[in-house]
């Protein structure tokens, strides 16, 4: 293996660390996982809302979505309620315990890394993204759905289960 290989291959696994290291904190200092993370302050920013507009905003299915909701609300962080006019809908919304979870977590590497990549000049970002898809390429990942979710292991785990 060259030396060329030898730095991309050190570069990626930084990341992967970085990754992995900002999860356990993430878990650790809120008890959330990024995609829970994400729910919470989409629901602070927009306030109550169907799971169906949290999943189109956050780039997740829907089912992950349920399953997220799920978990939140087991954790008495978000609460569902019925729509008053059309009872199949249901709505979303944080309880107290899920603000203070979100305004007390720490910031997401995602975030860190939207800010920087913002900043970048635009033929910067079109380098990154195209290196980013052949490095995919080269790994055999390009086919793997994936989210905009900075994060390592399923989405809809939970960090009770850290085995998923």
């Amino acid at each position: 293996m060259d030396n060329r290989s030898n730095q991309a291959l050190i570069a990626l696994r930084r990341i992967l660390r970085v990754t992995e290291l900002n999860a356990r904190a993430l878990a650790r200092d809120s008890e959330l996982t990024a995609s829970q993370f994400l729910v919470l302050r989409y629901l602070d920013d927009n306030g109550p809302a169907l799971p169906s507009a949290i999943a189109s905003s956050i780039d997740l299915k829907r089912a992950t979505v349920t399953v997220l909701v799920n978990q939140l609300e087991d954790a008495g962080l978000v609460t569902r309620r019925r729509d008053t006019e059309d009872r199949r809908r249901v709505w979303v919304e944080p309880t107290p315990a899920g603000q203070a979870a979100r305004e007390n977590s720490p910031d997401l590497l995602q975030n860190r890394f939207e800010h920087g990549f913002d900043n970048l000049q635009e033929w910067e970002q079109s380098m990154v993204i195209a290196a980013l898809e052949r490095v995919a390429a080269l790994l055999d990942a390009e086919e793997l759905e994936a989210a905009p979710v900075l994060d390592t292991g399923d989405l809809d785990r939970n960090v009770a289960d850290p085995e998923s």
